[in-house]
C-alpha cells in the first residue's frame, strides 16, 4: 500500500493542519519510506522468534552499582513519587466542573 498526496491532505485536514505542497509531497515521500522500511521486516523469519511482551524481561535489574536496565526505575524517581491527589481536592479549584469531571470549553470547531 502506498500514501499519496490524497491520503496525506485528508489526514491533515483531520487534524487541522495546513501543509504546503513541498511539506504535503515531503509527508508522503516520508510515510512511504517507513511503510518500505515495514515491508522489509515482514521479509523476516520470526518463525522461531518467541513474542516479547517488553523490551526487557528482567525490569530493573541491576547491571552494577550505577546502572539499571531499565531506565524508567531509576531510584531517584521510584522515590521520589507521591500519591494522586483525592478527587475531590483535585475539583475544588477547577473554574467548572459537572461533580466527577473537569468541564472545559470547546475548542475545536469546523
Amino acid at each position: 500500500m502506498k500514501v499519496t498526496e490524497k491520503d496525506v491532505s485528508y489526514v491533515a485536514d483531520l487534524a487541522n493542519l495546513e501543509l504546503t505542497p513541498e511539506e504535503r509531497s515531503g509527508m508522503v515521500r516520508d510515510l512511504n519510506s517507513i511503510l518500505d522500511y515495514m515491508d522489509r521486516l515482514n521479509e523476516l523469519d520470526t518463525t522461531n522468534i518467541e513474542p516479547m511482551t517488553q523490551v526487557s524481561g528482567r525490569t530493573g535489574e541491576r547491571i552494577n552499582d550505577s546502572e539499571q536496565l531499565d531506565p524508567t526505575l531509576r531510584e531517584d524517581v521510584v522515590d521520589g513519587l507521591r500519591k494522586s491527589l483525592p478527587h475531590d481536592e483535585a475539583l475544588q479549584n477547577a473554574p467548572d466542573s459537572d461533580g466527577t469531571f473537569f468541564l472545559v470549553p470547546k475548542v475545536i470547531e469546523r
